[in-house]
């Protein structure tokens, strides 16, 4: 044991030689920089930029822009008794695919879909890797080559990062039916599609857009009823009415528990949207339905990983208290926001960094409640003369990272998405840079 650390320890490379090895590389970058541009290019902090060569390219990021469920700074928070069960099973070895009780291999993820089943009344379920993988899953193993998806026009929609619902269809061999028109489709335009090649009817929730005006859309239930297999993607995961504690703010999402209750074949939704875990997809709904995707060759390839699987059981466990949620769950803790406690980290941020509060707007994100406006305080940072692209670059540039929004001239903090301890050092962030 002791050879062993002896000769694991004289296998590290000396100081000079590591210095060496990234003096060279950022040394290579600057001098290809230069020959590039001509003329010397602009003047770098070489020092700076080998430190963050040494750094993970993934990051801690402090998020002061009010989005809370922020797709491009990784979507839901964790809560920590998810986070805790994420770094246990990252720990080491673990019993992903094996029953301890009888020494023997079984299926990943049983507890979780027992968990989903609970709280959602579905005959089964199943996790996959993410939203759109769902879908595609969904419609794969209901329809499929030759077969046809029904899909109202106003549902064509595109789901983030260029993801189509056309494409999803087209890419499990399945033939896009689109019936109705942009901003009305009645139950009546499905009946007359429907034949002997029809698969499934693939109902969409424009999450991410809202019409309003002369628009209709028939009622899940009617859909239900046509004697077709019904897919209703829900996108962004709220359980049940009940499950969302009183939170006034999602009381008019589609919830998994009603669309079930509606007669869906299967519905699906994320894991990392409204229902605050890690990134999942999640299938729910008749038992032949679920068996049918998760005999599909599909499933292998867009499974759920060992860690998101651990911390979507350990939110759903969350779930099962609809106020411990509210009050662990850091996207439902942020929706829900005592006015007061938001008011008083407000005003603790704008002391620290000399700013000024301001009136703001924050929004839900991540294509969740789009109309949804959540009013509150902010801080406002004076730029100064350099303007606020220069102070947003800096509290970006810093460590840990720093994420503002530029409104109306100054770099504004809004202490919604921050926690107590987040905003304090938020604080410190600006002291740096000022």
């Amino acid at each position: 044991m002791a050879n062993h650390t002896n000769n694991s320890l004289r296998a590290l490379p000396s100081v000079d030689r590591l210095a060496r090895a990234v003096a060279r590389v950022e040394l290579d970058a600057r001098r290809e920089e230069i020959l590039t541009a001509g003329d010397g290019g602009a003047e770098v902090d070489l020092v700076a930029s080998a430190r963050g060569r040494l750094r993970p390219s993934l990051t801690r990021v402090l998020n002061a822009t009010g989005v809370i469920v922020h797709t491009n700074l990784g979507r839901a928070p964790l809560a920590p008794s998810v986070r805790t069960a994420v770094a246990a099973a990252a720990a080491g070895y673990s019993n992903l695919e094996m029953s301890l009780a009888r020494g023997e291999r079984s299926r990943r993820g049983q507890r979780t879909e027992a968990l989903l089943c609970e709280l959602t009344s579905a005959q089964d379920a199943l996790v996959v890797n993410n939203g759109a993988a769902a879908a595609l899953l969904a419609v794969s193993a209901l329809a499929g080559p030759g077969h046809e998806v029904i899909v109202s026009r106003g549902e064509l929609i595109e789901i983030g990062g260029g993801f189509r619902i056309p494409e999803i269809v087209r890419q499990s061999g399945s033939i896009l039916v689109e019936i109705g028109t942009t901003n009305r489709t009645r139950a009546r335009d499905y009946a007359a599609v429907i034949g002997e090649r029809t698969g499934a009817i693939l109902r969409v929730h424009q999450s991410n857009f809202q019409m309003s005006g002369f628009v209709e859309r028939p009622a899940l239930g009617e859909l239900t009823s046509l004697g077709v297999p019904v897919i209703d993607d829900i996108g962004s995961g709220v359980l049940a009415g009940d499950r969302a504690g009183g939170i006034s703010s999602l009381a008019g999402e589609p919830t998994a528990r009603e669309s079930l209750q509606s007669g869906a074949t299967l519905t699906c939704f994320s894991g990392d949207k409204l229902l605050g875990g890690p990134q999942a997809g999640i299938l729910i709904g008749a038992a032949a339905a679920i068996d049918a995707c998760r005999r599909s060759p599909l499933a292998r390839a867009l499974r759920i990983d060992k860690l998101c699987l651990a911390g979507l059981e350990a939110t759903l466990l969350l779930h099962r208290d609809p106020a411990l949620a509210r009050r662990e769950i850091p996207v439902l803790a942020m929706l829900d926001t005592n006015p007061e406690q938001l008011a008083e980290r407000t005003r603790r941020l704008a002391e620290t960094t000399g700013g000024e509060i301001v009136q703001d707007i924050s929004r839900v994100g991540g294509g969740a409640l789009p109309m949804c406006e959540l009013p509150g305080p902010a801080v406002a940072l004076d730029a100064g003369s350099d303007g606020p692209g220069p102070l947003a670059a800096k509290l970006r540039a810093g460590d840990p990272a720093l994420l503002a929004r530029i409104h109306a001239g100054r770099v504004l903090l809004n202490a919604r998405t921050l926690s107590n301890s987040e905003a304090t050092m938020a604080g410190e962030c600006v002291a740096r840079v000022r």
